[in-house]
């Protein structure tokens, strides 16, 4: 589900295009000046990977047919069901995430991650920020995400 996102707020670029892979794409001509984080507030961030359990279909680790999560970063919960290694502790943090979260993060198999990854998005499809998403972001003291206005 693609949307616009418009007029956000100061320090942003004024329009973006949003998917339900939690990516953000500056469509605006000359704003290629902003930085990778003003791009996408969730490059900084990368709390929610060390916040929750990241379980899975298991027929998503390689190896399955349709396969394509490495293997070696999964482990398994039942016979259907698979987690991103680390993330299925007390204090879970998964292991392909790289970096600090909150100051700068990367997912290293951003392109090979699981569907929760792939579906945890920053902004729900009306515009508004996910709540979850809020709520790390105060407790680890960053700004909140803007509320989206549309065109």
């Amino acid at each position: 589900m693609l949307f616009l996102a418009r007029n956000i707020c100061a320090g942003f670029p004024s329009v973006y295009i949003c998917n339900a892979s939690s990516s953000l794409s500056v469509i605006v001509a000359g704003m290629n000046d902003f930085s990778a984080e003003q791009e996408n507030p969730c490059l900084p961030c990368g709390i929610c990977c060390s916040n929750f359990r990241v379980s899975f279909y298991h027929g998503e680790i390689e190896g399955m047919p349709s396969g394509w999560v490495p293997g070696n970063l999964v482990e398994k919960l039942t016979e259907s069901r698979a987690c991103m290694k680390g993330t299925s502790q007390k204090n879970p943090r998964c292991i392909a995430l790289e970096g600090t979260p909150g100051v700068r993060t990367a997912c290293t198999i951003y392109e090979r991650r699981p569907s929760p990854c792939r579906e945890f998005v920053a902004w729900d499809e009306d515009g508004v920020p996910n709540g979850r998403c809020q709520k790390l972001r105060a407790a680890y003291g960053l700004p909140l995400l803007p509320l989206l206005r549309y065109g």
